[in-house]
């Protein structure tokens, strides 16, 4: 994206001649060689500063790339006194993600013992006037690697998802398309889904070195298009009638992909439980 490259050539030119700015790194997607990249991709921008308060204040220098359209501050409380943000989107469509240290800060996290998951998912260092990044570890990519979970993990993620689906079925007879949405989105999709199918794909790929990106974006990518088809029908509407086709195609892919994954890890699937729940929705489906 060319208005991006401009973007970030900008920032660069005012780093390298603004005295209070010693260290500017770009992080995540662009210099993560696992992430998929598109014209929507962010800049993510973290800027080491040599006394950083009055920019943390101050929002002036953020029109120095051009017109923010929209923004979202959050201070240092908002991360333990680390570091603070501003999260900008431009007139021309690019979104750059500031990450503003002060100097001792960021020598602290150059200095730990791990390196932090932003940097350990990749960096790339665009200017350094002190050698503060001379010590900076590189990064290993693991904190995104999916990992095989515990018996006691999967067994647990396996239990608490046929519990809530007695939570959305009761919503659904109630008429209560909102907590039924919560609970099948927020909670379920989220929560059990998702690392789920992380753990089908992953352990398909003998656990080695894969991750799918953030909330299943690269899903589509390493599912079978029957697998991916399953997935779709878990997604659903406004009607109840479709929420509920869409609880139950759950439960199946769930089934599906869950009795896979207790012979892959050697855990016992707990089918009596699960014919028990699906015997109570269907109850409350049909009898209330």
């Amino acid at each position: 994206m060319k208005a991006r490259e401009e973007k970030l050539k900008q920032i660069i030119n005012w780093a390298k001649e603004n005295p209070d700015i010693r260290t500017v790194l770009l992080t995540s997607s662009l210099v993560n060689p696992y992430a998929p990249v598109d014209d929507f991709s962010d800049l993510d921008v973290e800027l080491v500063f040599e006394g950083m308060k009055p920019y943390e204040s101050d929002k002036k220098w953020i029109e120095c790339f051009g017109t923010p359209i929209s923004m979202v501050e959050e201070d240092e409380t908002f991360f333990d006194g680390k570091h603070a943000m501003k999260m900008v989107l431009y007139e021309d469509h690019v979104k750059v993600d500031f990450k503003l240290y002060e100097k001792s800060e960021f020598i602290k996290e150059v200095d730990g013992e791990t390196l932090p998951e932003d940097w350990d998912v990749g960096y790339k260092v665009l200017i350094d006037k002190d050698d503060l990044t001379k010590e900076l570890k590189p990064p290993t990519h693991q904190s995104i690697m999916i990992k095989k979970p515990t018996e006691q993990r999967f067994q647990q993620l396996i239990n608490d998802f046929w519990w809530d689906t007695t939570y959305v079925a009761k919503c659904l007879k109630r008429d209560d398309i909102f907590y039924a949405k919560f609970m099948m989105e927020d909670v379920i999709r989220t929560d059990y889904l998702v690392p789920m199918l992380e753990w089908y794909i992953a352990s398909e790929k003998e656990w080695n070195n894969i991750t799918t990106n953030k909330h299943g974006r690269l899903f589509k990518k390493y599912l079978s298009p029957e697998l991916w088809k399953q997935v779709e029908a878990t997604f659903s509407g406004s009607s109840i009638e479709d929420n509920w086709n869409a609880l139950f195609a759950c439960a199946d892919l769930v089934h599906e992909v869950g009795t896979f994954l207790a012979k892959k890890i050697g855990s016992p699937y707990p089918l009596e439980m699960e014919n028990k729940v699906r015997k109570y929705l269907n109850e409350i489906k049909e009898k209330y």
